[in-house]
Formats: C-alpha cells, sequence, structure tokens
C-alpha cells in the first residue's frame, strides 16, 4: 500500500502545483480566471489526497506486502487474489440505473431521478450481496 500512497501523493501535489500555474497562466489572459478549470484541478488534487492518505493509513495497519518489500521474491505474490465472479448481470443492471438517473439529472425530471436513484441502490446492492446465502444453503 505504501506504493499506492506515494503515487496518489505525488499526483495531489502535482496537480496542486497545475492549479496554481493554471490560475496565474489564466489570469493573464484576457477572459481572466478560468475559475472552472481551477476548481477542478483543486478538487482533483483533494481527491487524490484523501486516496493518498487513506492507503498509507491502511499501510501502517497491515503487514508490508510483497509489492512493497524491495527484497521480496515473485513468488511470494503467488496465489489466490480473491473471488471474481464468472457472470454476472449485476453490472448491466446498475449501468441502465445509473442512465436512467443521468438522464433525469439532465432533463430535470424530479420522478427519474428519483427512480433511477432507487434503481441504483438496489442494483448495487443485488451486486454486493450476489453470493450471500444463508448458512447450510448452496
Amino acid at each position: 500500500m505504501k506504493s499506492e500512497s506515494r503515487i496518489f501523493n505525488l499526483l495531489a501535489a502535482f496537480l496542486v502545483a497545475m492549479a496554481v500555474v493554471y490560475y496565474f497562466w489564466t489570469k493573464g489572459s484576457s477572459y481572466h480566471t478560468d475559475w472552472v478549470g481551477t476548481t477542478a484541478l483543486v478538487l482533483s488534487a483533494v481527491l487524490c489526497g484523501m486516496c493518498g492518505q487513506f492507503f498509507s493509513l491502511v499501510a501502517r495497519r497491515i503487514e508490508a506486502r510483497p509489492e512493497d518489500r524491495s527484497d521480496a521474491d515473485i513468488s511470494e505474490g503467488a496465489g489466490d487474489l480473491g473471488f471474481f465472479s464468472p457472470g454476472s448481470y449485476w453490472p448491466f443492471g446498475i449501468a441502465v440505473s445509473a442512465t436512467t438517473a443521468g438522464l433525469g439529472l439532465a432533463y430535470w425530471f424530479p420522478w427519474l431521478i428519483a427512480l433511477g436513484g432507487a434503481a441504483v441502490l438496489l442494483t448495487v446492492s443485488g451486486l454486493l450481496f450476489e453470493y450471500y446465502t444463508k448458512p447450510g444453503e448452496h
């Protein structure tokens, strides 16, 4: 997790520097400062900084992974990486419901936004609990 933390924190620092450069660059133009771009760069830096801080917090709480150690062998990273669903229709449902909510936002139909939001919650819950079963059932 240390490598991911470094990547995100360096990216956040780069985005802050670019936000400052962008602010002064557009301030001197004939159209004055571009606040939308500056705000987007600052918020992107904040998001990357949050991810970097999360990864550094997790890295302190767990033991070092083979990816984080310079003396690790390739064979230490072998083995199962987790369970991945062989086939699921829930991501398609999430895409359809997110599209419905997005169309509701684009055309400003509050009833469609609510319908799409409820559908997103339902489909994300379906994806999350797809493989949860009662004890004893297989």
